[in-house]
C-alpha cells in the first residue's frame, strides 16, 4: 500500500509538473517569445529590403551595363531580389536570436540556477526553483514561440510575394500594352521614320535618345525593363519613356549613323519626295522654287510651312542667296543627298516632308539609280522633265531656238532616258512602283514658250508633251505609276530677285498634290486635274530686265 501511494505521490507531482511547465512554457510563449521573434523577424525582413541610406553600396542591384546606360527598373529584378532577401532573413533572424538569446542564454542560465540575464541567486531555494519550475518552461516556450513565430512570418511572407507577384504582372502587363498603344497610334498615323542622311536612310523603329544631363545614348527608351513611364539614366537623370510624357522633347539620333534626327519624326507620318532627273534639268532651281511656293501658300493662310531643323533653313537660306546674286544654282554634288525636311500642316493634319535633291549622275545607269536608297522608301516621284535636253524635241528646233535652247543649258539627258533609267530599278527598290503617284514637271518653261519651232505648252502639259514627240514617256508613265499629273514650271520666274508669287504658289503645286495623295487636305491647292494651273501666254518686261535668265532675254512673267 505504501508503495502504491509513494507511486501515485510520484505520478501526481510529475503531472503537476508537467502542467505547471505546461503554464511557464504557454506564458513564456505567449507573452515573451513570440512578440520578439515576430517583431525581430519583420524587422529584419525590412532591413534586408534596401540600404536605407542613400550612398550605402548595395550587392544586390545590377550593374548599369554598357549596351544601355539606365538602371534596371525596380520591378524588373529589384523587388524579387528585395522580397528573396527578406523572406531569407526573417527565419535567420528567428533562428539566431532563438539560439543565441534564449537557447545559449537565458535557458542555459536558468538550467544552472542562474536568472535569465546570467546574475546568480545567493538563496539556494530560489536557484533550485528557477532550475525545476522555470527552466523546462522556457525551454519548451522558447522554440515553441520560434516556431509559431516562423509560421506566421511564412504566413505574412507569403502574402507579401503574392502581392508582389500581382503587382510584377500588373507592371509586366503594362509594358506590352503600351508599346502596342503607342505602336498602334503610329500605324493609324502612317509615322514610319526614315534616316534623311547621305547613305544611311535606314528605318528608325525607335531612336537614339540623348540625355541631356550627360549626353548619353539610349537605344532602348520604351516600356521596358528598365521601366515603364521612366527610365533613369547612369547619371541619375530620369528620362520619359513614352511620347505622351515627353520623350519627343529629347534629342534624337538615327540608331545607325548616329546623326541628328528631326524632332517632329516621331510625331507625324514622313513622305519622301525625290526630284529625279539629268544634269542641269532644273532639279535644285524647282526645289527652291517649291520651298518658296509652300510659304507663299503659308503667307496666304492656306498652310502653316516650318523648317524642320536649323540646319535645312541653313540650307534653303544659302540657296537662295546664290539664286539672288547669280541667278543659277549650281549642280548637285557630293554623292547621295541629305533630304531637306520642312513640316507642313493644314487644318490638324501635318506631315514631314522630306524633299531629295540627287545629282543628276545619280540616274545615268541603273547601278547609280540602285544606290540611292531612299527611293526604296519613296511616296511619289517628281519627275523634272527638261524637254530640250530630248533629241526628238532638238531635232523640231530652228537655228534662232536652237541658240535659245542652248542658252537655257539643257541637260544631257532627255526625260525619257532618264525616265527608262529610274522605272525599272525602282520597281525593284520599292516593290510598289504601280501604287506611287509620279509628278512630272517640265522646267523651263519660260524658254519653252519663246520657242516658235514648237506649240506653246497649254493647260494640258500631258498633251503638249505628245506633240512635241514626248508621247511614249506619257503613256508609260500612265501605265506605270498609280497616278500621274503634270506641271509646266519657270524655276527662274519663281526665285532669285523680284520672284513672282504666283508661279511660286504653282511651282509648289506638285508637292502639294503627292501630299494630298498621303492624307493631307492640300488636293484644292495643287491645280486642276487637267496638269496644273493654266499658266498663261508669257511676255517681256518692258524694261528688259533681269536679262540671262534661263537662255533668253527678258524676266518671265505670266500675262
Amino acid at each position: 500500500m505504501k508503495a502504491d501511494a509513494a507511486a501515485g505521490g510520484a505520478q501526481l507531482a510529475l503531472v503537476l509538473l508537467l502542467g505547471w511547465t505546461a503554464v511557464v512554457a504557454a506564458a513564456v510563449c505567449g507573452l515573451r517569445t513570440l512578440g520578439e521573434f515576430l517583431g525581430r523577424g519583420l524587422a529584419a525582413a525590412w532591413r534586408r529590403t534596401g540600404p536605407w541610406q542613400p550612398g550605402l553600396p548595395d550587392w544586390r542591384l545590377a550593374k548599369v551595363g554598357g549596351g544601355e546606360p539606365a538602371h534596371l527598373a525596380y520591378w524588373w529584378r529589384q523587388a524579387w531580389a528585395d522580397a528573396g532577401s527578406a523572406a531569407s532573413a526573417a527565419p535567420r533572424t528567428v533562428w539566431s536570436t532563438l539560439r543565441d538569446r534564449w537557447l545559449r542564454g537565458a535557458v542555459r542560465n536558468l538550467f544552472h540556477g542562474c536568472r535569465p540575464s546570467g546574475r546568480r541567486p545567493t538563496a539556494p531555494l530560489y536557484r533550485l526553483l528557477l532550475m525545476v519550475f522555470v527552466a523546462p518552461g522556457t525551454a519548451v516556450g522558447a522554440p515553441a514561440g520560434a516556431v509559431l513565430a516562423a509560421l506566421l512570418l511564412g504566413v505574412v511572407l507569403a502574402l507579401f510575394g503574392g502581392l508582389l507577384a500581382v503587382v510584377w504582372l500588373g507592371w509586366a502587363a503594362a509594358v506590352p500594352v503600351l508599346r502596342a498603344l503607342e505602336r498602334g497610334w503610329l500605324l493609324l498615323r502612317g509615322v514610319r521614320v526614315r534616316c534623311p542622311h547621305p547613305g544611311c536612310y535606314a528605318p528608325v523603329p525607335l531612336a537614339l535618345h540623348r540625355c541631356p544631363n550627360c549626353g548619353e545614348n539610349h537605344a532602348a527608351l520604351r516600356p521596358g525593363r528598365y521601366g515603364v513611364l521612366w527610365h533613369v539614366c547612369r547619371c541619375g537623370h530620369r528620362l520619359p519613356a513614352s511620347r505622351p510624357l515627353g520623350r519627343g522633347r529629347l534629342t534624337a539620333l538615327c540608331p545607325r549613323c548616329e546623326r541628328f534626327l528631326p524632332r517632329a519624326a516621331g510625331t507625324m507620318r514622313v513622305v519622301h519626295t525625290p526630284l529625279v532627273g539629268g544634269t542641269s534639268s532644273g532639279k535644285t532651281m524647282l526645289m527652291a522654287a517649291m520651298v518658296e511656293g509652300l510659304h507663299s501658300w503659308a503667307r496666304q493662310g492656306e498652310l502653316r510651312v516650318e523648317y524642320a531643323t536649323v540646319d535645312d533653313q541653313r540650307v534653303h537660306t544659302g540657296l537662295h542667296q546664290e539664286l539672288n546674286r547669280t541667278g543659277w544654282a549650281h549642280a548637285t554634288t557630293g554623292g547621295q543627298p541629305r533630304a531637306l525636311m520642312l513640316t507642313v500642316a493644314r487644318g490638324r493634319r501635318r506631315r514631314l516632308l522630306y524633299l531629295y535633291d540627287p545629282m543628276g549622275e545619280s540616274v545615268s545607269d541603273a547601278g547609280r539609280v540602285r544606290a540611292q536608297g531612299y527611293l526604296a522608301h519613296t511616296d511619289g516621284v517628281i519627275l523634272v522633265a527638261d524637254a530640250l535636253a530630248d533629241p526628238r524635241v532638238r531635232g523640231r528646233l530652228g537655228p534662232a531656238d536652237t541658240e535659245r535652247a542652248d542658252r537655257a543649258r539643257p541637260s544631257a539627258q532627255g526625260p525619257w532616258e532618264t525616265y527608262q533609267r529610274l522605272t525599272g530599278e525602282l520597281a525593284a527598290l520599292t516593290g510598289r512602283r504601280s501604287r506611287l503617284p509620279v509628278a512630272t514637271v517640265v522646267t523651263k518653261r519660260d524658254v519653252l514658250d519663246r520657242l516658235t519651232s514648237l506649240p506653246v505648252p497649254g493647260a494640258r502639259i500631258e498633251d503638249w508633251l505628245a506633240d512635241v514627240g514626248l508621247g511614249p514617256l506619257v503613256r508609260a508613265l500612265g501605265h506605270d505609276f498609280r497616278a500621274a499629273r503634270y506641271w509646266a514650271v519657270s524655276a527662274h520666274a519663281a526665285t532669285g530677285t523680284g520672284p513672282l508669287e504666283s508661279e511660286q504658289r504653282r511651282a509648289a503645286e506638285p508637292v502639294l498634290w503627292l501630299l494630298a495623295a498621303s492624307g493631307l487636305r492640300t488636293g484644292p491647292l495643287s491645280g486642276p486635274a487637267g496638269g496644273g494651273r493654266r499658266p498663261g501666254r508669257p511676255r517681256r518686261r518692258p524694261d528688259g530686265a533681269n536679262q540671262g535668265h534661263e537662255g533668253h532675254e527678258g524676266r518671265y512673267s505670266p500675262a
